[in-house]
């Protein structure tokens, strides 16, 4: 392994435990002058891509009507938590066909547990 993949493991600071069609809520530190305050970001995961440090994850959301996506680098300092809110049943690796769906269509099945 080379010096450069050896550096970016160990920077590698999260290890969050969430997959694909999953609710999650998303805690992003916003810096407002001189204040720092925390805003929640709550959607369905439809992508993950990359690997160690430069991993990413895409959250979609409807708000007011109008679909809201965001990308986050997964080891990303404005990132303050993520918490799982609830687990998806999907047998996709991206759930881009949730961009054309309206209404209940655009909702994933929750997973059951045993």
């Amino acid at each position: 392994m080379n010096i450069v993949d050896t550096i970016r493991n160990a920077e590698a600071k999260a290890d969050y435990q969430f997959n694909i069609g999953d609710t999650v809520k998303i805690a992003v530190k916003i810096v407002e002058g001189d204040t720092e305050r925390i805003q929640y970001f709550q959607g369905t995961v439809i992508a993950r891509r990359g690997s160690g440090i430069e991993e990413t994850f895409t959250v979609r959301r409807v708000q007011a009507g109008q679909g809201v996506e965001r990308v986050f680098p997964i080891n990303s300092p404005r990132i303050a938590g993520i918490e799982v809110v609830r687990r998806g049943q999907v047998r996709r690796a991206k759930l881009y066909y949730l961009r054309d769906k309206v209404g209940k269509a655009a909702r994933v099945k929750e997973l059951r547990t045993k």
